[in-house]
């Protein structure tokens, strides 16, 4: 049987070419009952959008890529659940790739991996550096997750000094004093943990608390294994906090294994928050206390500044957000929202003691 067509479908519904079109492009000025006999129409004759050309005429692939370090670290995961829905409502297909956050390997992806079969790249960098990004001035258009290269292309994250300032102030409240970073760096990078550390340091600083370089507790890379290795040190050196910043929930989980470990109660000893809000930590004995970014905006923001970058040669001025505001041409760094989500590790069993 031949693949049914717009002029199919058109006939079915009574309606004229024109109309279906509008109604697959989800045109706005199309009523209610227009829009329910052509979808039936669709439904009924099996219709589907040939997106192969689609695309071919409007000179695009139709894919686009997103890159990040690691599948298996649960954010990067439910990120890019987030990031393939909002790329499916506006019919675009995401190739995933996976950097190790190795520097070829990123300069690679924003240099579209040297083919044009890609629209635009999403990418969350671990090794990249700013010139990488000045060096590379043609297509595909790249938004940056996470990192900030302070220019080069649009930027994506939560407020990090902020959530993690956020944090301790939470701990601090608790009245914890001796409070160590899992993860922390105090140099004069650009990266996430270093903004998360600047963060925490805020903190300490407005409660009239002192800083210790001692208490960041470097690690080799963000999975569960480094944040238990970067306790286990620290509590064989004798050293016992009341507290733990870890900048992300991998290196927390890991934390409450070695705790538990040595003895320590979660949170009547060391009271213990991450960052990122998987779905783990939810799950985990005492469950996570976190910052919990907004995933889906990231998400949502994302592609919505990439689309407009798609289209900015053709469309000039199209606004990122959909808003009638003018666009601009230089890079944006955008903000999306965070939130503290409380539980276990830090305010101690919900519900009464003793009920199974």
């Amino acid at each position: 049987m031949a693949r049914p067509r717009i002029k199919d479908v058109a006939r079915h519904a009574g309606v004229s070419e024109k109309t279906v079109s509008n109604v697959l492009n989800d045109y706005v000025h199309v009523s209610e009952r227009t829009r329910r006999v052509v979808q039936e129409a669709i439904d009924h004759l099996g219709y589907r959008v040939n997106l192969a050309g689609r695309h071919l005429r409007s000179g695009r692939s139709g894919i686009i890529a997103l890159v990040v370090p690691e599948l298996d670290v649960p954010y990067f995961a439910e990120l890019a659940r987030h990031v393939v829905r909002e790329a499916e409502k506006r019919s675009l297909t995401v190739l995933i790739h996976q950097s190790g956050g190795d520097r070829e390997r990123e300069r690679a992806a924003v240099a579209g991996f040297g083919s044009d079969f890609v629209d635009g790249v999403i990418l969350s960098p671990l090794a990249l550096a700013p010139e990488d990004l000045r060096a590379h001035t043609g297509p595909p258009p790249t938004v940056l997750l996470g990192e900030l290269l302070t220019d080069g292309a649009d930027h994506v994250a939560i407020d990090n000094e902020r959530a993690a300032r956020e944090a301790t102030e939470h701990l601090i409240a608790l009245g914890r004093r001796r409070i160590l970073t899992v993860g922390g760096r105090d140099d004069e990078g650009v990266g996430t943990a270093q903004a998360r550390t600047r963060g925490c340091r805020a903190a300490l600083a407005a409660a009239g608390l002192a800083y210790d370089p001692a208490s960041l507790l470097p690690v080799e890379a963000f999975h569960m294994a480094d944040g238990a290795a970067a306790v286990r040190r620290t509590l064989a050196e004798g050293v016992r906090p009341d507290a733990l910043l870890c900048l992300n929930d991998q290196l927390a989980l890991g934390a409450l294994r070695a705790l538990r470990e040595y003895g320590a109660r979660v949170p009547e000893d060391v009271a213990v928050i991450g960052f990122d809000d998987v779905e783990g930590g939810r799950f985990s004995v005492p469950t996570l206390s976190t910052v919990a970014p907004d995933k889906e905006a990231v998400a949502r923001v994302a592609v919505a500044l990439l689309l407009h970058r798609i289209d900015e040669a053709a469309r000039p001025g199209l606004p990122p957000d959909g808003s009638d505001r003018p666009g601009s041409a230089c890079p944006q760094d955008r903000v999306v929202a965070h939130r503290l989500v409380l539980r276990e590790s830090t305010e101690g069993a919900v519900g009464p003691d003793g009920v199974w």
